[in-house]
Parts: C-alpha cells; structure tokens; sequence
C-alpha cells in the first residue's frame, strides 16, 4: 500500500473516532454526526475510495454478526411475520416503484438499471434509528422488527441486485428465474449457516479458553460469508443464522467467554460504524464530479424525486400491511398508529447501498453508472439527515414508550432473583449438610457471607422496582453498599499503584490485582 495512502486512511480513521466520542459526550446520534462531518470535510482533502468488496467482504459480516450475536432469537420468532414483510416484501415493493418512477424519469436509461437503483436503495440501515429507539426508549417490539428488518433485508436486496445487473449486462432474465435465483441463495445461506452453526457449536463445547473461543468468533462472520458467497447462496443469510445460533447458546459458554465477547464486539462495532458513517460523507466529491454533463437542476429535481418516492413507499407499504394483518386478525402482536408511524419513519439507507452502487460493473455505460452512483448518494444522505435527524423528535412527539416494559422487566428480575435465591440457598444448606459435622466458626462465617451476598442482589433488584430510591428519595441500602465499595475500591488502587511505584510490587502482580478489583466494580455496576 502506498504509504500515503495508508496515512490518509490512518488519519480517516482516527477522526471518526474523534467525531464520534463527541457524539458520545454529547449523547448525539453518532452516525448522523459522522455523515456530517464527512460531507463538510470532502472537499478539503484528497478523495478516500470506498472500495465496495471492503464493505461486503470486510466491514459487513462482522457488524451482521455482532448484531445477530446480540439480538433475541425468541424475540425475532414473535415478530417473524413483521420482519418477513419488511425484510422481503417491502424491499420487493421498493425496488419495483423505485425502478418504476426512475424509468419515467429517465427513460432513456434501461429498465433493468433503473430496477437495479431499485434494489440498491430499498435496504434500510437501522443502525441510526436502533440506536436513536434505545436511548429514548423506543418499545422493544418495534426495535426488535427494526433489527430483524436489517439483518434479512440485505440478502434480498443483494439477491435482487444481481438479478437486475446480469439482466442489464448481460441479457434478459425472466421473472422466474430471478425468483429460482432468490428461493436458492436464501436456502443455500439458511442450509451454509446452519451447518456452520452446529460445526462451531461443536468446537466450543470442547474448548474452555476464553482467548481461544473469542478469537474463533472474530473469524466466524469471514467464514460464513465468503462459505456462501463462495456457491453463490446469499453470505448475509448464512452469517445471520450462525449469529442468532450461537448468540442463543451463548448461555452454554464460560463466563471468561461471555465478558471477553461482550467487550470484543462493542469495540468491533464501535470501530467499523465510525468508519463506515465517515465512508459515506466523504464521497461527496468523487459522486458529483462523476455527473458533470447533466444540468444541476434536472439531476436535483431526479434526486429529490428518488427520495421522496423511497420514503413513501415505506410509508405505504407499512400501513398497507398493518392494516390488512387488522382486517384479517392474524400475525404477532400489531404495533399501535404512533408506532407503525415509527417503522414508517425509520428509514434511514446506509453504507451497503453505496457499496452497491460502487460495485455496478463496468459494462454498463459510464453516463448511466454515474447517475444510479449519483441517486443512491442522495438517497442515502437525504434519508440519513432528513429522517435521522427528526426521528427523535418524532419519538417524543408520539410519545412512543417503553416505560411499562422496564417496569415489567424490572418485576420479572426481582421475581427471578428471588426464585433464583431461594435455590442457592437450598443449595448452600446440602452443602453444608454434606460436611458432615457442625461447621466451625470460619465456616459459619463463610456461609454468612456467601448468604448475605445472595441476598443482597436479591435485594437490589426490588429496590429497582422504585428506580433505585428508598421511602422519600432516601438512597436504599444497595445503592449505599454499591457508592461506598466503589470509593474503597478506589483508595485500594491508589495504594497499589503506590507500591508499584516505590518498587513494591511488580507490574506482573499489580495487573492481577488491578484485573480483580475492575472485575469487582463491574459487578457493582451491574
């Protein structure tokens, strides 16, 4: 690589890092920010290449799979119906009005083109609206149809993509061969990722080295996307299904396993989004420089058209579908008006259309590649800044909740804590039972400390059921137990560190002891 090069990226990288801890502090939607900041800072730097085989081949298995490791597979079942009509039907949907409208626009540029913009924008990136919905406080069903709508829709979208681009370079193609094409990518990705489920599942149950079972997880996204890619069945399916497998047996891992994995995945995500968010803005300038031959006014008229289109065919087709699972009072449990309104807004178009329009062969014509480059730009941008930027406003204004669900959840803790307890005390007692004489006194403290411990978690998660205070704002008891600890632990650091510093104690020692007390406080925070 052309040092140079790898400079630009390095320095790319590190500023939307830097973009997004702001976003962070300021508790701003991280994304949003970085598409700014890209799009300002474009034409003031040498143009970074967003290389669409980097996208698919390296940026999105990880983040499918982080997303699918940490989502609810029992969740997604209850709303699979929801998910089904978003994830395949409503990209369909999109990609056939879009095509439709492009072609009347532009009548010039070949169906099958205007079918594969269709199928390049239709996909929604639900990274911005998710993690919007969580910090408001969105219901966990419609973040849960939002998630599940981002994982699948892709491979459709993909799928459909292929089809229109060989029909564009390479001939025609029925309809039902476009269809057998789908019916067997999604079976050969569901069929791949299955079976590399249960190999993976396989290795991890003789496997007990957190360090180990980690770094297989970072090589398991890879391994799944380019396995189906490789037969041509869809590598998004295939990487979902391992994903929700193993995160749903994750249970089954060491504890090591799970803290390592948690950390790793947060970290992963954390890096690859700032990236990709940046990735976009900062294609401002090789995307309109690409339609210098068109007249400003025509292109921008086209682009505002594409978006206004894509944004109500979603608006369309969700309250279409609502309506109908109403009339015929099937399907999952079926989102309220302000809630529908919520899916309908949620949008937002991300790295994996511009990737795919980057990607658009170079058989077809530059003229016609430049402006399908040109309108999923806009299209992307439009959506992200538009609807990204009102979609907390919106939140608020519908005043769409979860507030009973966190009520509820913290009931169903504090019930499971005290079953949960009630269990290890009975345990505790057969234990003791088994020593076969009176416990002497060390061991009688030894079982009161491992009783109060129990029954002080126990304690803290009906506490919550009050939001953590006690009889007129007083702090309860756990929370005084948690704040007092964490200032003990503190002082115990510095004492450490003090050691280690007058040549004491060695590094080695004073890592082992750090790693304990952390461990310690990770558990008060919890």
């Amino acid at each position: 690589m052309d040092p140079t090069m790898g400079l630009q990226l390095l320095l790319m990288a590190g500023g939307a890092i830097g973009v997004t801890a702001v976003a962070r502090r300021k508790g701003w939607p991280a994304p949003l920010l970085l598409v700014a900041a890209g799009l300002l800072v474009s034409p003031l730097v040498p143009a970074v290449p967003l290389d669409p085989e980097m996208v698919l081949y390296v940026f999105l298995p990880p983040l499918l799979y982080s997303a699918a490791l940490d989502s609810s597979y029992l969740r997604l079942r209850d709303v699979k119906r929801a998910v089904g009509l978003l994830s395949v039907g409503l990209v369909v949907f999109t990609t056939a009005v879009v095509g439709l409208v492009v072609h009347l626009l532009l009548p010039d540029l070949p169906l099958a083109l205007a079918f594969a913009l269709g199928a390049i924008i239709a996909p929604p990136d639900a990274v911005a609206a998710v993690a919007v919905g969580r910090r408001l406080g969105l219901p966990r069903t419609s973040l849960t149809i939002l998630i599940g709508e981002s994982l699948f829709n892709d491979a459709t979208a993909l799928t459909l993509y292929r089809v229109a681009i060989g029909a564009a370079v390479g001939g025609a193609v029925s309809l039902w061969q476009g269809l057998g094409e789908f019916v067997l990518a999604a079976a050969g990705g569901v069929a791949i990722g299955l079976a590399l489920a249960f190999v993976f599942a396989w290795l991890f149950q003789r496997t007990r080295d957190s360090l180990v079972e980690n770094t297989l997880m970072l090589l398991i996204p890879f391994a799944a996307y380019l396995a189906a890619e490789s037969v041509h069945a869809s590598g998004v399916i295939s990487v979902v299904i391992v994903g929700l497998y193993l995160g749903n047996r994750m249970h089954l891992r060491g504890f090591g396993t799970r803290l390592v994995s948690d950390a790793v995945w947060r970290v992963t995500d954390f890096f690859l989004e700032a990236i990709v968010f940046a990735l976009i803005g900062l294609q401002l300038v090789t995307v309109v420089e690409g339609i210098s031959g068109y007249s400003p006014w025509h292109v921008a008229g086209y682009a505002a058209a594409v978006l206004a289109v894509t944004i109500v065919s979603r608006f369309v087709w969700v309250f279409s579908v609502t309506y109908l699972i109403k009339v015929l009072g099937k399907g999952d449990r079926r989102p309220t008006v302000p809630q529908t309104v919520i899916l309908g807004w949620a949008g937002m178009r991300g790295v994996v259309s511009l990737a795919a329009a980057f990607a658009i062969p170079p058989e077809v014509p530059e003229r016609d590649r430049a402006m399908l480059l040109f309108l999923t730009f806009t299209t992307v941008i439009g959506t992200l800044l538009i609807q990204g930027t009102t979609f907390p406003a919106l939140i608020r204004r519908l005043r769409v909740s979860s507030e009973q669900e966190r009520y509820e959840d913290r009931l169903a803790e504090a019930a499971a804590q005290q079953a949960a307890l009630e269990a290890g005390l009975a345990e505790l007692d057969r234990l003791v039972a088994q020593l076969g004489s009176e416990p002497d006194e060390i061991q009688k403290q030894v079982v009161d400390q491992l009783k109060e411990k129990s029954w002080r978690r126990s304690l803290s998660a009906w506490e919550r059921l009050g939001g953590g205070t006690g009889a007129g704002g007083a702090e309860t008891p756990s929370s005084l137990y948690r704040r007092l600890r964490r200032d003990m632990l503190q002082a115990e650091r510095q004492v450490f560190v003090r050691l280690r510093d007058e040549r004491r104690l060695d590094d080695e020692v004073l890592r082992e002891v750090m790693a304990q007390l952390d461990f310690e406080e990770a558990i008060l925070e919890r």
